[in-house]
């Protein structure tokens, strides 16, 4: 039996009976497409989904906003579920690549169905394709490469039988997922084929929980008992293990301190007796001293970035070994580690098993207090700082940190809020905090949180962004509107970059570049530039409101929580009242030769911390 479509009508419908499982629970695995027609899909793919409305279609903006919306989307499901991306030929497809970056560092599904040049040829080159003159054969498409986890591009109608299965193996695959991008030139998927009926049958893709080696496993439970003082990183991983509830009973059973990854903040309540909180270069003192002498890293879901590791300089113990639980074989050996590569929630509920009976020193128990009650003082005196216009960021996190419900979630990205929200947000459960900052792509934050949204339309979403990357990417303001989705926006404006301006400064420089000012004398040292961004926001659509100062804030959420459609509150904060680092310093290579003193003095101080750095071989011999 065969079925006779176009090669646009068979992609939709293989996609739309995928579906996925894990732990009995069993849904489709494609709940929808982002998408902007041109010339490159319109009457390819378009004509399938006006066709057939089984896989809705969504109308964005701009096509990076929209991986970042699948992406976000994916992310909020812990990657049981995601959309996918559209769009025409040219720049339409190359305006994914950022997107696609973003999703593939993060580990998170997204496919991406990018039109492409002829595949006959014989009219080429069409409008918007760039010509190679040694090949015929490649196309900007060509670009997406090496930001995805799995490329093809379909010349012939029968080659989606095999390419597609292996795309959708790819995104379900908890060690392997990421972006997929499968090029559709523009001729081929308007073509007609008769496909074998099978190919469209409902298929359930199992995703594993894949139980690791039991020898490594005994030989890691040796190392737990052995060690005084073990320090567990929590990852990303845990989150989308949904590990959190094993988590909190192996950190409770065995007293072993919990930090967080960004991608991992919301693994453990910020008031569990074991959270420590952020660690790394935007980490809290606690969890930067600790992993600084632990003598046992217990690392799970995480890739160790160099802000966890706070560039190879967090972990100073000359005896330090390290247990890494990680369901990606990549991630799992990482630091000379001794590999448990297997799915994190059903590795932690075995090795707490494997370890009955450990407990931590009363002693290290009651370091862990002390450093926990210490910086929940810090968070309330920054929380509490108040000053005269503009006010602190530090305090605009707080208060909306406060104000938002336990249920919601609060989506950032990019710029010096990461940081901060990092050390602050006091995260009150799994996928409460959603930071993209496996890229910290700026823009990423609105459409980022209209994917979270979509995910679960119930829920409050609170997006903090910064006046930098509002201006980089708004306008999916427009598309939360059309297609009812309510954002709540809170938008710091600082007149600058702010994040960047600081570093400049620490690395003995001006901040050149950072401040939005009129040119003066060469320099951007004028007036402010006359940005309205309420006006902006109303333009666009939003309902808007201006506050000033906390009470202000405060007042206007009030009025946001009661409106019925995307609202943005704009508060202008300090550019250069920040949150302190603390206990921990990151590689941002100084110039090495300078006219200026200031740099001169950062560069020696530079040298200093990248005596710190360090490599790890692992010192037991055998893994």
């Amino acid at each position: 039996m065969t079925r006779r479509l176009t090669v646009a009508q068979a992609i939709l419908t293989f996609l739309k009976n995928q579906l996925v499982e894990r732990d009995g629970q069993q849904h489709r695995f494609f709940d929808g497409c982002l998408g902007i027609f041109g010339h490159g899909n319109v009457a390819g793919l378009g004509q399938a989904l006006e066709q057939d409305a089984a896989l809705r279609y969504y109308m964005f903006r701009n096509e990076q906003a929209m991986v970042h919306a699948a992406a976000a989307y994916a992310k909020a499901t812990f990657r049981m579920r995601t959309m996918v991306c559209t769009a025409s030929i040219g720049p339409g497809a190359t305006n994914m690549i950022t997107g696609a970056a973003a999703a593939t560092i993060n580990r998170v599904p997204v496919l991406l169905l990018p039109g492409d040049i002829f595949a006959r040829r014989n009219v080429a080159p069409v409008l918007q394709q760039v010509e190679w003159p040694t090949t015929p054969d490649i196309s900007v498409n060509d670009c997406f490469k090496p930001v995805s986890r799995y490329w093809d591009r379909i010349q012939r109608p029968e080659q989606l039988l095999t390419s597609l299965p292996e795309a959708v193996r790819v995104l379900t695959s908890p060690a392997e997922t990421g972006t997929v991008t499968v090029c559709l030139p523009q001729d081929v998927q308007a073509e007609a084929f008769d496909f074998p009926e099978e190919f469209f049958q409902r298929r359930v893709w199992r995703v594993p929980r894949s139980r690791c080696d039991q020898e490594l496993q005994a030989r890691a439970a040796e190392w737990v008992r052995n060690a005084k003082k073990p320090l567990i990183i929590a990852g990303g991983g845990v989150l989308y293990s949904e590990a959190s509830a094993a988590l909190g009973r192996f950190a409770e059973a065995t007293g072993i301190p919990v930090c967080e990854t960004q991608a991992g903040k919301g693994s453990l309540p910020y008031d569990h007796p074991q959270q420590l909180g952020a660690t790394g270069v935007t980490g809290t003192p606690g969890a930067n001293i600790l992993a600084r002498e632990a003598d046992l890293i217990l690392g799970i879901g995480t890739r160790y970035s160099d802000f966890t590791t706070a560039s190879k300089t967090a972990f100073q113990n000359p005896a330090v070994r390290f247990i890494n639980i990680n369901v990606s074989e990549f991630d799992a050996y990482k630091h000379a580690a001794l590999p448990l590569t297997g799915d994190a929630r059903i590795t932690i509920e075995e090795l707490q098993q494997a370890v009955a009976g450990y407990q931590v020193e009363e002693s290290y128990g009651n370091k862990i207090a002390n450093f926990r009650t210490d910086w929940e003082k810090e968070v309330d005196r920054i929380y509490a700082f108040r000053k005269d216009p503009p006010i602190s960021q530090g305090e605009v996190i707080g208060i909306v940190n406060e104000f938002i419900e336990p249920s919601g979630t609060m989506v950032c990205a990019a710029g010096s809020l990461p940081g901060d929200l990092h050390k602050l947000w006091r995260t009150r459960r799994p996928g409460g905090y959603h930071m993209e900052y496996g890229y910290s792509c700026m823009g990423y934050e609105i459409a980022g949180g209209l994917g979270v949204k979509m995910a679960d339309p119930e829920r409050e979403v609170y997006v903090l962004v910064g006046d930098g990357s509002y201006l980089m990417m708004a306008q999916e303001i427009v598309t939360s509107l059309q297609e009812g989705y309510k954002l709540n926006i809170v938008l710091l404006d600082n007149q600058g970059f702010s994040s960047i301006g600081g570093l400049s400064q620490s690395c003995g420089n001006e901040g050149m570049g950072t401040k939005y000012r009129y040119l003066k004398d060469g320099k951007y040292q004028g007036d402010p530039l006359p940005v309205d961004f309420l006006v902006n926001a109303a333009s666009l659509g939003a309902w808007t409101a201006r506050a000033r100062t906390g009470a202000e804030l405060k007042e206007a959420l009030l009025c946001v929580r009661k409106q019925p459609r995307t609202s943005v509150v704009v508060i202008e904060t300090s550019y250069e009242e920040r949150v302190p680092g603390y206990e921990s310093w990151w590689d941002v290579p100084i110039a090495e030769v300078s006219e200026s003193e200031t740099v001169k003095t950062a560069r020696q101080k530079y040298e200093q911390g990248r005596k710190k750095e360090r490599y790890f071989f692992g010192s037991d011999g055998e893994r």
